[in-house]
């Protein structure tokens, strides 16, 4: 139904965007923030149509896809609150100080837009993570273009929400270019973009082998440039002893709860389930299991990660070493995901990387360990992940600092007696962590932190009061937060 964008397209696409892109970084913090929340009022006005097209593309519940685009446009119109209020530009000044010696020359400091960003739409969130989600957010409210891939699994979804983010577009008198959709069912027209000139910064949700690839390409050009790509992770949950042993049935039931959620399909799904041989464990993995056969198979977004799932699931249940504890026993239709829990030892999950690798979909993994000391070793072994979880009573956390402190160097969210599970847009949430669950651990792609990973720090140096941009002026007319000699204020200038 989509063809893929040509390459004499494309360039089109991008001589706009950078044309754009001169235009739009002169447009006030107001005029972002209006076009971005004309942009969630234009996601409102296409009502069930949106929804039902989603459902017909994703396998995606109704209700599950109403929240979602509650989600995507209160990303819009909190990112856009944010872009106004300005706490993101990071605005700093240290006023002229002309009597010392060497004189102290007047420098003024914030964050200005990269330039053109490309966003690949994610497979798992046709609304949150894609079109208009979050990366597209952050760009506009950075003061960038933003040219979207649509995903091949959901593009009649994708081009809905682009013609809604086209029509505020023109709603709101914005340059030609500020915003293009386009198609690709394979990796032709990524690879083109990623290698462009014109491109200043990617924004990607999805596999590691799809993000890897756009920071490799990327930082093979001539000029690179920064990836946020956000590559999901095998968010391994720590159980401790006393905790196991005092609330094995609540325990479980938490855990089966998340590992089930969307048939696994989050970048969050709790993979492995790491603790220590015990009496306790033994009563936590029948709760498990029996909670775990109580859940019903649903399909899966769509036949690709169905297919995905069967044969790195297969893969990983092959190992030596591994036994399966429950799997779904009922005879289950095409593209529909087997719920699977298996275990092994600690001393195999160290020896086999592959055990360590993220099945995506309804699958975790409990690794035994026989001790306490190979439990720590386990931790040592983990690569950088979204999250991490710690299940744990106050006497187990006091006996565990050396785990703790392991633990939080891996991670991007530390979590403690709860599940992973549900990422809240909020200034205070972390959604990233070190490689190979991102590009860069030092962003987020979810909260208004993410608007800083499309800017880059600007220093204006002894530059005249009138010629300043509005965020640096001395009377400060926008009347944001900055640090000025080494104090946070939004005072004046005298």
């Amino acid at each position: 139904m989509y063809n893929d964008t040509t390459q004499a397209e494309l360039d089109q696409v991008l001589v706009k965007a950078v044309n754009a892109f001169h235009q739009y970084k002169t447009f006030s913090l107001a005029q972002r923030a209006n076009f971005m929340r004309t942009i969630a009022q234009e996601i409102e006005a296409l009502g069930d149509e949106l929804i039902q097209t989603a459902m017909a593309e994703t396998n995606l519940p109704e209700a599950r896809l109403v929240g979602e685009r509650a989600r995507t446009m209160f990303q819009l119109t909190s990112y856009a609150a944010a872009a106004e209020q300005g706490n993101w530009l990071e605005a700093s000044i240290h006023t002229a100080v002309p009597d010392k010696t060497p004189p102290k020359p007047d420098l003024r400091k914030m964050l200005v837009p990269l330039g053109p960003v490309v966003v690949f739409g994610a497979s798992n969130f046709p609304f949150a993570y894609s079109t208009a989600g979050g990366d597209t957010a952050c760009a506009f409210a950075a003061g960038c273009p933003v040219i979207v891939k649509a995903h091949p699994a959901h593009a009649q979804t994708s081009t809905l929400m682009a013609n809604a983010i086209l029509t505020a577009a023109k709603k709101c008198n914005m340059p030609d270019g500020i915003f293009s959709h386009v198609y690709g069912a394979g990796f032709e027209v990524g690879e083109y973009l990623a290698k462009h000139d014109a491109v200043k910064a990617i924004g990607f949700t999805g596999s590691f082998g799809g993000g890897k690839a756009l920071f490799d390409w990327a930082n093979q050009r001539k000029n690179p440039i920064p990836v946020f790509a956000e590559m999901g992770s095998v968010n391994p949950i720590f159980i401790l002893p006393e905790k196991v042993e005092l609330e094995s049935e609540s325990l479980a039931k938490q855990l089966a709860g998340s590992i089930t959620l969307g048939m696994g399909q989050f970048c969050t799904n709790p993979g492995l389930l790491i603790t220590i041989n015990s009496e306790g464990l033994e009563r936590f993995i029948q709760h498990l299991k029996r909670e775990i056969k109580s859940v019903s198979p649903a399909k899966m977004l769509h036949q690709g990660i169905a297919t995905n799932y069967a044969e790195k699931l297969t893969k990983a249940l092959a190992q030596k070493g591994v036994q399966l504890i429950s799997q779904t026993d009922e005879e289950i239709e095409e593209g529909k995901g087997l719920i699977t829990l298996a275990t092994t030892n600690g001393k195999t999950f160290l020896e086999n990387p592959i055990l360590h690798q993220e099945v995506f979909g309804p699958y975790s993994l409990i690794v035994q360990c026989a001790d306490e000391k190979e439990f720590l070793e386990v931790a040592k072994a983990l690569e950088g992940q979204l999250t991490a979880t710690l299940m744990a009573t106050p006497n187990d956390i006091r006996a565990h600092q050396d785990l703790l402190n392991y633990i939080q160097d891996i991670c991007g969210r530390f979590i403690l007696n709860n599940v992973p599970t549900g990422v809240d847009v909020s200034l205070p949430m972390h959604h990233g962590g070190p490689f190979p669950a991102s590009t860069d651990s030092r962003f987020t792609s979810v909260g208004a932190d993410g608007i800083k990973r499309f800017a880059r720090p600007l220093s204006y140096q002894n530059w005249d009061d009138e010629f300043l941009p509005d965020e640096l002026k001395n009377t400060n007319p926008l009347q944001i937060w900055r640090t000025v000699n080494n104090e946070l204020t939004r005072e004046q200038i005298s």
